[in-house]
């Protein structure tokens, strides 16, 4: 569906403009306009191409949705792809922004996601001096608000990750702790996905030879660039920490496995004597002197009750009990 259809002229908005009129407006030399699109159908995405005359290859892409994070010239108009990622119980929903730039126009085509960009329409309209920039401007609002929605998702990964080490250490949490590392490591790979290949495009639109239409705006984009540096980062950083905490989560089981053989190997030694004593005076033979003897009962049952209370005195001096 079609979100917003606005004209605008140096730097202030014109109006709202029905799509008939998009072709009349690319005709004024300081205007351009700005579509915004969410979940378009094939006929919606095709009348944008007539109008915009955008590539097959690329219309056919932003059809399609999940492609990596990418920037692609046809022409004289640019064609980005990026990343919407957000939490879903528990999990990542992972959609699609994908962005036509050409000098006169900024179409934008949101897939699989419930996130909006009414704020940064907003937030350009605010600012005409920079609005004046054109296209290229618009472009660069689009991509930071991308970038500074990955944000809340890194300070939440992190603050899971130090809960679930200090629970590495208490008793019994061992299998738990290992699912909800590897879950919290998976997200995290998700948003590496997303933010790597970005870096990618930013690094194409500063220094160097850079597109047209984004020259008037190539500190901006050096901005988003360095974004998303400390975004990755944070996640190279987070997934060195999840692999430590996996092994000592790891040791930490066997330390328990450890402790738990020790107690039955105590306990196995103490009934090991008492079996062995009692094995003893069950043989039976004719001439031995315990079986007549009228104390030999009670000392048989004292021999192995302080035999057993010794060993267990030893074992739990020893840390074993």
């Amino acid at each position: 569906m079609i979100l917003n259809c606005v004209a605008y002229e140096n730097g202030r908005k014109l109006a709202d403009i029905d799509v008939e009129a998009i072709s009349d407006w690319l005709q004024r030399p300081d205007a351009f306009v700005w579509v915004a699109l969410r979940d378009p159908t094939h006929e919606e995405l095709r009348t944008m191409q007539e109008e915009f005359d955008l590539h097959d290859l690329a219309v056919e892409d932003a059809l399609k949705g999940l492609q990596r994070p990418k920037l692609e010239e046809y022409g004289k108009t640019l064609f980005a792809v990026m990343r919407l990622v957000e939490p879903d119980d528990g999990e990542l929903n992972v959609g699609d922004l994908a962005v036509f730039v050409g000098h006169n126009f900024v179409l934008s085509v949101r897939s699989r996601s419930k996130q909006n960009f009414l704020g940064v329409r907003a937030r350009c309209e605010r600012e005409p001096l920079l609005l004046r920039l054109g296209a290229g401007f618009v472009f660069y609002a689009l991509m930071d608000a991308v970038v500074d929605r990955y944000f809340p998702l890194i300070d939440d990964f992190e603050s899971e990750l130090e809960q679930i080490e200090q629970d590495i250490f208490e008793h019994g949490t061992a299998r738990g702790s290992i699912e909800r590392l590897y879950a919290l490591k998976r997200r995290t790979t998700v948003l590496r996905h997303a933010v790597a290949p970005l870096m990618e495009v930013a690094g194409k639109l500063h220094g160097g030879r850079v597109p047209e239409v984004c020259t008037g705006a190539q500190e901006y984009f050096r901005d988003v660039h360095d974004h998303l540096a400390r975004i990755q980062n944070a996640i190279d950083t987070m997934r060195d920490t999840i692999g430590t905490a996996i092994q000592v989560n790891l040791s930490m089981v066997t330390i328990e496995e450890s402790e738990t053989t020790k107690r039955l190997a105590a306990w196995a030694a103490i009934f090991a004597v008492s079996t062995a004593m009692a094995g003893i005076w069950g043989m039976n033979f004719e001439h031995m002197p315990e079986l007549k003897w009228a104390f030999g009962y009670p000392m048989a049952l004292g021999a192995i009750v302080s035999a057993g209370a010794l060993l267990y005195w030893r074992f739990r001096k020893a840390g074993w009990l």
